[in-house]
């Protein structure tokens, strides 16, 4: 598993429409607002939304891993007007012990943004900055069966279908996707 020396630390990316950054906490309120969506929940975890506290408590995570790794999920701010739509990026998947050791890149994207191709364009940051400066030989992708959302960004990014699987702690049916890079 990489650690954070062998990743230049960065704390920001830009595409074209995004801007993937640290998160700030001035992103809890927007980013609650994310996670109280039933819609965006409905394949995360046991598909329940969450709260504040525990959205807060989601994001301190984020923030820990970034510090212990040295790379993490960054928030994704739209360029044009400022506004949190999610987040995409890196972390470990300690949930599917089965694919560890691992590095997952994930996303999630308020419904308001979805169908633009925001998590496609956001994902294809993250890899090309993976390929270039993280030293991982491979990376993986998970989503809840039914997602077909996650499995066509997954696909667009280059990936492949490399098992099918169930999560211990909700299990719920999943698939893993995988990529060389």
């Amino acid at each position: 598993m990489p650690d954070a020396t062998n990743f230049d630390a960065a704390t920001s990316l830009e595409t074209p429409r995004l801007l993937l950054r640290r998160w700030r906490d001035d992103d809890l309120d927007g980013f609650a607002a994310i996670t109280a969506q039933p819609e965006v929940m409905r394949y995360i975890h046991d598909g329940r939304t969450l709260d504040r506290p525990a959205t807060a408590e989601r994001l301190a995570s984020y923030q820990r891993h970034w510090d212990e790794h040295g790379f993490g999920l960054y928030a994704v701010e739209i360029k044009e007007t400022g506004e949190l739509a999610g987040f995409t990026g890196l972390a470990v998947p300690v949930f599917l012990p089965e694919v560890m050791p691992a590095v997952e890149i994930g996303w999630r994207l308020g419904r308001a943004h979805w169908g633009r191709g925001l998590a496609t364009e956001a994902a294809r940051a993250v890899v090309a900055r993976t390929r270039a400066r993280l030293g991982l030989r491979r990376l993986v992708s998970i989503h809840v069966v039914g997602n077909e959302a996650s499995a066509r960004v997954m696909l667009k990014l280059g990936m492949s279908l490399d098992r099918e699987t169930v999560q211990p702690d909700t299990g719920r049916r999943v698939r893993v996707y995988a990529m060389d890079l």
